[in-house]
């Protein structure tokens, strides 16, 4: 009996302890006020870094022209760059004709370049940067051709005439 009185004392101390819980109400409890958080002040906010960013493009191709003409513009400047004659850097109508020698059978041409470098020119010489050739000399005159690209995208021949003297009204 002892045993079975001290059970129902155990069982009656664990169920004074776990008690009942008081249920939350389902009442509307009044809202409180939220105090409004301060934004830092324009002094204390870090000043942000304009990020500047610069393109270079040497050694990339132009990317509005298509792969083929771009190689294209690169192997003709290379040839440009290799065997490129002082003669053949300017343009042909800023060569001034100096003088005009003949010899028993053709002519001769002494030309000034804009650098004031004096050469002299013969016939099937190449002049110009358009690739220009000496195609006659005469006795007032040097005739040169140059094939340009035309406004179609066409070569085109374009003859300049050097004079040994301007004309009047030139």
């Amino acid at each position: 009996m002892k045993k079975s009185i001290s059970a129902l004392l155990i069982i009656l101390l664990a169920l004074a302890a776990c008690g009942e819980k008081p249920k939350p109400s389902l009442q509307k409890q009044p809202a409180q006020k939220i105090q409004p958080v301060e934004m830092p002040k324009a002094e204390d906010e870090k000043k942000a870094e304009a990020e500047v960013y610069t393109y270079d493009p040497k050694g990339r191709r132009d990317p509005f022209l298509s792969i083929i003409e771009a190689s294209k513009l690169e192997r003709e400047m290379e040839k440009k760059k290799q065997g490129i004659k002082p003669s053949e850097a300017y343009d042909a109508a800023d060569i001034q004709v100096l003088a005009i020698a003949k010899d028993r059978n053709r002519y001769y041409a002494m030309v000034q370049l804009p650098d004031k470098k004096y050469f002299t020119i013969r016939e099937g010489m190449s002049l110009g940067i358009f690739g220009g050739k000496v195609i006659k000399i005469s006795a007032t005159a040097v005739v040169i051709r140059e094939f340009i690209k035309g406004l179609k995208g066409e070569i085109e021949p374009k003859d300049t005439t050097l004079r040994l003297r301007k004309e009047e009204g030139e």
